[in-house]
C-alpha cells in the first residue's frame, strides 16, 4: 500500500466530496487530486527527485494536506518541522537530512534568513500563506500550481521511506525518525480497527499540530477512508467549537490540555457540539476527574485512548471506549493494537512475569526503518527485532499496559515530549550553574510541567526568570522550565550522576506515575 492510494480511491468513488474544508474554503476530492499532480510537477520541475527530502513549516492549512500527498505522489520523503522548534532547531533538522526544499506559510516567512544562512544546501524556499505575493527570494506555491504540468502518481509504498519526523534527542540534537508507508499505514488502519472511530463520510477536525504523529495517524485512517478534513490552524477553544458546529464536525482528536481547556470554557454551552461521535485522546497525562467531565460534556462521543510513540508510527496499544471500565483500566494505556506485539522485558531482554515492571517493547510493521544517520542508535533501540521505548511499565493478566515511569527521563508536557537532558544542558551552560537536574513534576493544567533544580556555583546568584530566558535562547520556548528551585546541593549517585528518583519523591507518589 502507499499514502497517497486513499486519493485515488475518492476520486473513483466520490469525487465532489469535501476533501479539505479550512476557513471558507471548501475543495472536492477532485480539485485536490488535481493539485496534489500539479504540485508534484511544479516540484519536480524544479529539481526534486524519488528520495529527495521536502519540509513544511507551517501552522495547519489544506496547503499541508496537499504537501503530504504531493510529496509521495513525487516519491519524495516528507519533513514536517515542529512549528514550536527554534530556528536553531530547525536548520538542525534540514541540514541533518539534507533538504534542499522547504515550504514556509506566513508564521515562520521571518525566520526564513536565519534558516538561509544556517542550511546552505536549502536551495528552494516555497510561500505558502496567504497573500497573492511570495516575500522576496521565495516562490509562490499558488503560482506553482497555476503553471505546472500534472505529473503521474509514483505509487512508492510498501518499505519505501515515507517520511523523517525529527523527534527530541537526549543528547541535545534531535533524533530523525525515519517512517515507510507501511509503518505508517499499519499503525493507523491498525488503530482504527480497535477504535473504530473513522467512518468513511466522517468529518476529522484537525486540532493537533499536522507536523505530530498522532495528528498524521488520524489524517491517514480518514485519508485512507475517503472522509473530510476540517482543518483550523491551531488549537483555539472558541475556533474550535465554532468549526465543529459549522461543519458538523464528528471526530476529534485531542491532547487531556485541549480536552480541559475546552470542558471548562464558560463558551462550551453555547455551541452545539452533539455531533461529535469519537473522541481519541492520549500524549499525556490525565485525570480520572478530566476524564468525567469530558464524557459529560460529550455525552454521544465514544472516547478512546491511544499509546505510542513517533517510532512506532505511532501507536502500540489502544484502550477502547467499552474498556474505560471498570476504573481501574482508566489507569492503563489500554492493549496491543492488533498490528503489533508488546510485552514487558528486563535488562536483559527476558519477557518479566505479569505485573512485574520492566521496559515496554513492541513489535509490527508499525516499527521505524531507523534513526536518520545514526545506526548504533538505531541498533540499540531495535535490538532482537523489537522497539525499545524507553518507558518502564507492566502488563497485568488481562494484557493491559500500565505506564509506572519513563526510563528515557522525558516528560509530556501539555502533550509535547520534553527531553531532560536537553533542558539540562541547556541550563548548564549558564555560567552561575554548577549542575542541574529537570524532572516533570504534576501540574494541572499541562499534565506535568518542566521542573529545574539546580545548584549554583559559589559566589554566583541569579534567578528563575533568567535561568528561563537563558534556555529559551537555546531551544524552544516550551522545553523551557516553568518551575525552578534553588538548592545547596543535589543528590548524586555512585556513578556521579544525578539522582531524579530522589528529586520526584516529594511531587510523585508511585501510583500516580500513570500516564495516558
Amino acid at each position: 500500500m502507499y499514502l497517497t492510494q486513499g486519493l485515488h480511491r475518492a476520486v473513483q468513488q466520490t469525487p465532489e466530496r469535501p476533501s479539505t474544508i479550512y476557513g471558507g474554503r471548501v475543495r472536492t476530492y477532485r480539485e485536490t487530486a488535481d493539485r496534489v499532480a500539479r504540485l508534484a510537477g511544479a516540484l519536480r520541475a524544479l529539481g526534486m527527485a524519488e528520495d529527495d527530502r521536502c519540509a513544511m513549516a507551517s501552522l495547519n492549512s489544506d496547503r499541508y494536506h496537499e504537501y503530504l500527498l504531493a510529496t509521495w505522489w513525487l516519491g519524495g520523503v516528507v519533513n514536517p518541522i515542529n512549528v514550536r522548534w527554534s530556528p536553531a532547531e530547525i536548520a538542525y533538522s534540514l541540514t541533518d537530512s539534507d533538504t534542499r526544499f522547504l515550504l514556509v506559510d506566513d508564521a515562520f516567512i521571518e525566520v526564513v534568513p536565519e534558516l538561509r544562512d544556517r542550511c546552505p544546501g536549502l536551495t528552494t524556499v516555497i510561500y505558502c500563506g496567504e497573500s497573492s505575493v511570495a516575500p522576496d527570494g521565495m516562490l509562490s506555491y499558488e503560482d506553482l500550481i497555476e503553471g505546472a504540468r500534472a505529473v503521474e502518481d509514483a505509487r512508492r509504498g510498501g518499505s519505501a521511506l515515507a517520511g523523517i519526523f525529527y523527534t527530541g534527542g537526549t543528547t541535545g540534537f534531535p533524533k530523525g525518525v525515519m517512517l515507510s508507508h507501511a509503518s505508517m499505514l499499519t499503525s493507523s488502519m491498525g488503530t482504527e480497527t480497535r477504535s473504530k472511530l473513522v467512518a468513511p463520510e466522517g468529518r476529522l477536525l484537525h486540532v493537533a499540530p499536522m507536523f505530530h504523529l498522532a495528528a498524521l495517524a488520524a489524517w491517514t485512517a480518514l485519508h485512507m477512508t475517503g472522509g473530510t478534513h476540517v482543518i483550523v490552524p491551531s488549537f483555539e477553544p472558541v475556533a474550535v467549537m465554532k468549526a465543529v458546529q459549522e461543519h458538523r464536525v464528528d471526530i476529534l482528536l485531542l491532547v487531556p490540555l485541549m480536552l480541559q481547556a475546552l470542558v471548562d470554557h464558560p463558551q462550551l454551552e453555547f455551541h452545539d457540539l452533539s455531533s461529535i461521535t469519537g473522541i481519541s485522546y492520549g500524549g499525556a497525562p490525565i485525570s480520572e476527574a478530566l476524564l468525567a467531565r469530558s464524557m459529560k460534556a460529550f455525552p454521544s462521543a465514544e472516547f478512546v485512548q491511544v499509546y505510542g510513540m513517533t517510532e512506532l508510527g505511532p501507536v502500540a496499544a489502544v484502550l477502547t471506549h467499552a474498556e474505560h471500565w471498570p476504573e481501574a483500566r482508566l489507569r492503563s494505556a489500554g492493549r496491543a493494537a492488533p498490528h503489533c506485539e508488546i510485552r514487558i522485558v528486563d535488562a536483559g531482554d527476558q519477557e518479566v512475569p505479569r505485573g512485574t515492571v520492566g521496559e515496554i517493547a513492541v513489535r509490527g510493521e508499525n516499527m521505524m526503518l531507523g534513526y536518520w544517520n545514526k545506526p548504533g542508535e538505531t541498533d540499540a533501540a531495535l535490538r532482537g527485532g523489537w522497539m525499545h521505548t524507553g518507558d518502564g511499565g507492566y502488563m497485568d493478566q488481562d494484557g493491559y499496559v500500565f505506564i509506572v515511569d519513563r526510563l528515557k527521563d522525558m516528560i509530556i508536557s501539555g502533550g509535547e515530549n520534553v527531553y531532560s537532558a536537553e533542558v539540562e544542558n541547556s541550563i548548564e551552560q549558564h555560567p552561575a550553574v554548577s549542575a542541574c537536574g529537570v524532572i516533570g513534576v504534576p501540574d494541572g493544567r499541562w499534565g506535568e510541567r518542566v521542573h529545574a533544580v539546580i545548584m549554583l556555583r559559589d559566589g554566583m546568584s541569579v534567578t528563575g526568570e533568567q535561568i528561563r530566558d537563558h534556555v529559551k535562547g537555546l531551544i524552544a520556548g516550551y522545553k523551557a522550565p516553568r518551575s525552578v528551585e534553588f538548592v545547596e546541593t543535589l543528590p548524586i549517585s555512585g556513578a556521579g550522576k544525578v539522582l531524579k528518583r530522589a528529586l520526584r519523591e516529594k511531587y510523585w507518589k508511585a501510583d500516580q506515575r500513570q500516564v495516558s
